[in-house]
Formats: structure tokens, C-alpha cells, sequence
């Protein structure tokens, strides 16, 4: 990744330290036969809430002919969450380069903290399906929200 090395972020586990939030159900079909949600759905948690700001149509974010792609995402289950329920998912930008950007990411349910995530994410021209620059208003967008 292109970024600079900035001091490490406050604790990932923390409510207080994320911006960015949107919420999701606990479904009866994420669950398991052990009765708790399937691991797999905590990135499907992770998914809601990036897609929630980085499609807003209002925001328009990412600009004519690109897409935003996941390129690494790291997954730290803490708790198990059980069926029935809501879970909160909180996004902080924890730094910007000039092709790329990371995310840290929680699930929470109530105040406990059920999964941490780290994800890079890059964005990539429709037509030639390659990485291309963040444009001036994502990344200005991006670093007015940085964790410090």
C-alpha cells in the first residue's frame, strides 16, 4: 500500500473511537448448528458498512467510471452473537494513500464489541479494471475523517 506510517490509531474495540455508523439484523438464517451467527456474516457486517457511505448517491464518492474493491480484509472474531437482535457497525478511516485507503471496522452489539476489521480498499477504472488515483474530493472526504 501507499501510505505513510502514522501513529496507531486508539483501540479498535472501543464505540467512542468510530465516526461512521450503520446497523444491521441478526437474521435467523445467519445462524449455525451451534445457534450462533455464522462467521461469514460478520464480512457481510463489515460490507454493510462501507457500501453504506461509499455508494451514497449524495456523497458521490468515488466518481464517473470507478468502483471501489476490497483488496485485503482481516477479520478478529471477539464475541459470539446470537439470533434474535440487531448489530450497530462502526467505520473509522485509519489512513489514505494516493491509490488506496484503510478502514477499521466494528460489530458491536449493544456495548459489546463482537469482531474487529482492518480492510484496504483501492479504486479501479471500469474500463481498463486497474487501480487509479483517489480523486480529490474522496480523498479530502477521507482524511477530514482519519483516526487520530
Amino acid at each position: 500500500m501507499d501510505e505513510a506510517r502514522s501513529p496507531a490509531p486508539p483501540a479498535a474495540t472501543l464505540r467512542a473511537v468510530y465516526s461512521i455508523w450503520t446497523s444491521d439484523t441478526l437474521r435467523y438464517g445467519d445462524t449455525d448448528r451451534q445457534g450462533h451467527v455464522n462467521n461469514a456474516v460478520f464480512a457481510t457486517f463489515c460490507e454493510s458498512g462501507r457500501v453504506s457511505f461509499l455508494y451514497d448517491e449524495k456523497l458521490d464518492l468515488r466518481g464517473p467510471g470507478t468502483n471501489f474493491v476490497i483488496v485485503r480484509l482481516e477479520l478478529d472474531f471477539r464475541a459470539e452473537l446470537l439470533y434474535p437482535g440487531t448489530v450497530d457497525i462502526g467505520t473509522r478511516v485509519l489512513s489514505v494513500g494516493s491509490r488506496s485507503f484503510r478502514l477499521g471496522q466494528a460489530v458491536f452489539k449493544g456495548e459489546l464489541c463482537a469482531a474487529t476489521a482492518e480492510c484496504v480498499m483501492v479504486l479501479v477504472d471500469d474500463a481498463t479494471r486497474r487501480s487509479t488515483p483517489l480523486p480529490p474530493q474522496l480523498r479530502a472526504w477521507l482524511e477530514a475523517r482519519l483516526a487520530r
